[in-house]
């Protein structure tokens, strides 16, 4: 299985992974052959990139770290929330803490978790299936640091709902494609406010969780918003969520930009460290999120071309690559497979589209 972008889709490739609606419709299912059509169809609902298998990658497995049903009901929790108060109705918190402890769950059973597997999002669903990401990414972090059960929880449901308070905030402001005016950036920016006010009325939601959607986009050095606060004033649960939030958004297709490589996106959450975010907690997470997930295609400094086949947890940098063409971009008959952290003298010098 190997991720590759809707443009360079080919009529006759096999899908690797099933395509769900909003609804959770099937759209398209692992293993149909792609017509033009069915790309088309991908163009007009915001697909940016599928999973496809071929003889580069069919043997390649990409596990999610929680199931594909626990992650629909995760995004359907959420949608069902945001519908609600959106309507006006108080918000049922029931369904929402029953898939935080689905998630908890699946995710306590997983020993040394890595993401590997990249939601696919669409223009409708982007802020159902972000906030599902946010939610793991989140709890793998509270894991990783030694949450208990509950705390856990209190964490995720935080996380799942961090940005409920964006169903106050007008669709043309928040799917702008081109840079915000001042005035936007202020409406967007009541978002936390309005989620916590939404949240603290819930006699099931508890204060931590309510605080999450207030505060997830303080900065540790004090520049964020809507308090101004700094260092250990925020508190942990909105530290997390603040990395998962960032990098989830950077990793996403959003109609005004393409998606960052995950490198990339590492090395910027690194680089501001103790600056925009905690520093120990950045670690956490980037700890277990692949740097270059299984079936990446990237560019040796041999100039060779490869995929990412497997990771090497203690040394993300350097994981195990099947080589696929000579640095004159020739396919090779036969394909060679290398592991990077016994290779210090190969680096990995891009990270490619397609190949």
């Amino acid at each position: 299985m190997r991720r590759i972008s809707i443009e360079r889709l080919n009529e006759g490739m096999v899908l690797a992974k099933t395509i769900y609606s909003i609804d959770g419709n099937i759209l398209l299912n692992a293993g149909i052959k792609l017509k033009e059509s069915y790309i088309n169809k991908f163009r007009e609902i915001g697909i940016g990139e599928i999973y496809i298998n071929d003889n580069i990658s069919s043997d390649i497995v990409i596990e999610d770290v929680v199931s594909d049903e626990t992650r629909f009901e995760a995004r359907m929790a959420v949608k069902k929330a945001m519908d609600s108060v959106m309507s006006g109705n108080n918000m049922d918190a029931k369904p929402v803490r029953n898939i935080v402890s689905k998630i908890v769950e699946e995710l306590l059973t997983v020993k040394d978790a890595v993401i590997n597997l990249q939601d696919i999002k669409t223009l409708d669903n982007y802020t159902f299936a972000h906030s599902a990401n946010v939610c793991v990414l989140a709890t793998v972090t509270g894991i990783s640091m030694g949450y208990d059960a509950n705390k856990l929880k209190e964490l995720s449901l935080g996380a799942l709902l961090h940005d409920i308070g964006k169903t106050r905030i007008p669709n043309e402001i928040l799917n702008k494609p081109g840079p915000l005016t001042d005035e936007e950036y202020e409406i967007i920016k009541r978002h936390t406010r309005y989620g916590y006010d939404m949240l603290k009325e819930s006699v099931d939601i508890s204060a931590y969780t309510s605080y999450i959607a207030l505060t997830h986009h303080e900065k540790y050095n004090g520049e964020g918003y809507p308090l101004g606060l700094k260092g250990k004033a925020i508190h942990e649960f909105s530290r997390i969520v603040s990395v998962a939030d960032v990098f989830d958004a950077m990793t996403s297709n959003r109609i005004y930009r393409k998606r960052l490589n995950i490198s990339e996106v590492v090395e910027y959450l690194i680089s501001l460290g103790h600056h925009h975010f905690d520093y120990d907690i950045v670690r956490k997470m980037v700890e277990h999120i692949s740097v270059f997930p299984l079936g990446s295609y990237i560019t040796l400094s041999t100039g060779e071309t490869a995929i990412v086949v497997d990771n090497n947890k203690k040394y993300p940098n350097r994981p195990v690559v099947r080589i696929i063409k000579d640095p004159n971009g020739v396919v090779y008959r036969s394909f060679n497979e290398v592991d990077l952290a016994s290779y210090n003298n190969i680096t990995i010098t891009d990270v490619l589209d397609d190949i």
